[in-house]
């Protein structure tokens, strides 16, 4: 039934969106997905950059000129040990050192009485290459220090770009948090409570749960936006020290050709940022609560399949311009969801929206196309059907119309014609155009039961009556042609269906019979079986037959064997086509046995009435 067709072709819809979805989704979580997430994010970060603020840390750089005033790395700790020693003068909060002084060298005298003298110092670990611990500074620095923070990197695997960093790491069995966050709680006098979603540090609550490893987002400054002030600077003028009162103070080298720990960010554009930067954009991050939330795998995922399940209502309910238009729209809305949650703090994938949107759009395209397709087809075969009609009208009524015509002459010419003509006259025409009725009828039947716009009459009615009087109207033919049509010992056994269109049937094969066959000839009517439900009644001619080629094409419309057509009897290859539709449609099926010369045989295997 249509309706049945219709859920099923909604229901292969829904299968390919959901497939869309589910595809689009897991793509977005493979390592090509994340890196593609990993660009859309970082150019989101230059799409909306934070509104400007005052910074509360600077960083005190030990820049190009500084290592040069100071005889290069070889003077790098007398270059701080000077450069710490003018900013204490005006009491900065916090100085964090990002330089690993495991071991004793030049100027280490200079730089122990500048710590001394240092506020709130925190110093620098890192972890040990194989892992096994820290290396920390020497005692005579360490003892100085109010807290210890580690400074080792992890960067992103793919492009080496610095977009997050995890607030502690474990080196043997000793954890340590980074340095920026010892930074913040040295600031704020406070210690850190653990919580499984996150960090509870003073005033701040560090969205990092122990399931992601404690990793926040770096939400980076807008480049040149935390002030750096060198010491070379400050030796030129001292009074550039007023910038570091109460800030919170991040020292270390900032000298491309000294400095191994330069990374890059997602505003880098090939402009590489400094580890002291870096660890100062990780405390305004935490200062100013600037913090970047993943949202929810069970969020994205809902977002992809309402995406693709929208796609599908697209192509499902509407069409033409409203298609195109919803579909643009959605493309639209999958780009925009990232942005719009960014503004929120909130990032969301862009992968796996996306992907999902255009695989659900292509895969409900690609179902719009086909039933689209299905239904050009199923025109072209009505159309086709149309045509067909026309021709069999054209020339199966032929004969009737003819006999009508001649009779309708005869009577209107001859107006002293005696009265038994004249009524021999009016029963032909009235037996044809009766005839005429029933052939139409006929036909149209058999359309619809084929287009399933009709269903089969149920009626019984004896198989030997109807052969009967189907070889009794054709023996008409078959005395002109001296053809014996014989019919043997025909069981009286009951079908069940439409009589007239069986009546057809088996009157089409027999006529056929009578046409392709010689003069002096024989065609036989018997039941060479009616075991079972089943019974069997074959029709065989001494014919020209057909050979093997021509039998499998026999029952296509409007095909005609050679010697049919060489034959030079009027047809168009249709009435057998008709024949298998009324056979198929009462459940039984037809068989043809021939070979060229040797005549035809169908058989007709017609279930018996129950």
């Amino acid at each position: 039934m249509d309706w049945r067709k219709g859920i099923r072709s909604y229901l292969l819809l829904a299968g390919l969106v959901l497939a869309s979805g589910i595809a689009g989704t897991m793509l977005g979580w493979t390592a090509f997905g994340r890196q593609l997430n990993q660009y859309a994010y970082d150019f989101l970060f230059r799409l909306e950059p934070p509104a400007p603020w005052v910074p509360s840390s600077i960083v005190l750089a030990l820049d190009e000129r500084t290592l040069t005033k100071y005889g290069g790395l070889i003077g790098m700790r007398a270059a701080l040990a000077d450069g710490l020693n003018r900013i204490n003068e005006v009491k900065p909060a916090v100085v964090a050192v990002d330089l690993i002084l495991p071991e004793p060298g030049n100027g280490d005298d200079r730089l122990a009485a500048a710590f001394a003298k240092t506020h709130n110092l925190v110093l620098a670990s890192d972890m040990r290459p194989d892992g096994s611990g820290w290396e920390d500074p020497i005692p005579g620095f360490g003892k100085y220090a109010t807290a210890t923070g580690e400074v080792h990197a992890d960067l992103d695997k793919f492009d080496a770009v610095s977009r997050d960093l995890p607030l502690y790491k474990v080196a043997g069995h000793d954890r340590r948090w980074a340095l920026a966050l010892e930074a913040w709680l040295v600031n704020t006098g406070t210690q850190i409570t653990e919580t499984p979603d996150g960090l509870l540090a003073g005033p701040a609550m560090i969205p990092a749960s122990v399931e992601n490893g404690r990793v926040i987002r770096i939400r980076y400054a807008p480049l040149g936006m935390i002030p750096q002030v060198s010491v070379f600077d400050l030796d030129q003028n001292p009074s550039l020290a007023d910038r570091f009162r109460g800030k919170v103070v991040f020292a270390g080298v900032t000298a491309q050709t000294a400095v191994r720990d330069r990374w890059m960010t997602p505003y880098s554009n090939g402009v590489i940022m400094p580890g002291i930067e870096m660890h100062a954009n990780v405390y305004e991050t935490i200062a100013r609560r600037m913090f970047l939330v993943d949202e929810s795998l069970v969020g994205v995922v809902a977002a992809c399949f309402a995406f693709a399940m929208a796609a599908g209502l697209a192509y499902a309910f509407a069409s033409g311009w409203i298609e195109n238009v919803f579909t643009a729209v959605l493309l639209l809305a999958s780009q925009l969801l990232p942005v719009i949650a960014f503004r929120d703090s909130i990032v969301w994938p862009w992968v796996p929206g996306t992907l999902a949107t255009v695989f659900a759009i292509a895969s409900a395209a690609a179902w719009k196309h086909l039933l689209v397709r299905r239904e050009l087809v199923k025109a072209e075969n009505q159309k086709t059907r149309y045509q067909q009609t026309m021709q069999f009208v054209t020339h199966e009524m032929r004969t009737p119309l003819t006999a009508i015509q001649g009779s309708s002459e005869l009577i209107s010419r001859y107006g002293s014609m005696p009265e038994a003509k004249r009524k021999q006259m009016a029963d032909v025409i009235h037996s044809e155009s009766k005839r005429l009725a029933r052939m139409i009828e006929t036909f149209l039947s058999v359309e619809r039961l084929s287009a399933g716009q009709m269903e089969l009459k149920q009626e019984r009615f004896a198989l030997d009556a109807l052969v009967e009087r189907c070889a009794g109207r054709a023996r008409a033919l078959a005395e002109n042609k001296q053809i014996e049509i014989q019919s043997l010992d025909l069981p009286a056994t009951e079908l069940s269906g439409d009589q007239e269109l069986m009546e057809y049937a088996i009157y089409n094969l027999l006529t056929n019979a009578v046409k392709y066959s010689p003069s002096h000839t024989r065609v036989t009517v018997y039941v060479d079986d009616e075991s079972g439900d089943r019974v069997r009644l074959s029709i065989q001619d001494q014919g020209m037959g057909m050979d093997e080629k021509e039998t499998v094409r026999i029952f296509e419309k409007f095909y005609r064997t050679k010697r049919a057509e060489q034959s030079g009897e009027m047809g168009t290859g249709i009435g057998l086509s008709i024949v298998a539709q009324i056979v198929t449609e009462h459940g039984g099926t037809i068989e043809v046995d021939s070979k060229p010369g040797k005549g035809s045989k169908f058989t007709l295997s017609l279930r018996r009435a129950s």
